[in-house]
């Protein structure tokens, strides 16, 4: 008796594992996550922010190119 009791004791963690694991999969497969799309008005906005991020790289390495000396003059 007590033999069974340690192989039930012994087989309880894997058992209980596999359980959760696929009561996880099959929750996440019931609802999946549906983004909303965007719509054009976002899309132009965001292109325009990128646009202008890419605007501020380019000014930022530019500056970093330039001599000290020209720097200062432009200061």
């Amino acid at each position: 008796m007590s033999e069974a009791l340690y192989a039930l004791a012994l087989l309880a963690c894997p058992v209980g594992m596999g359980l959760m694991m696929w009561f996880m999969m099959r929750g996440s497969k019931s609802s999946p996550a549906q983004e909303a799309p965007l719509d054009e008005a976002e899309l132009v906005k965001l292109r325009a922010e990128i646009d202008q991020l890419r605007a501020g790289q380019g000014d930022a390495s530019a500056e970093t190119s330039r001599p000290q000396a020209a720097r200062a003059t432009l200061r």
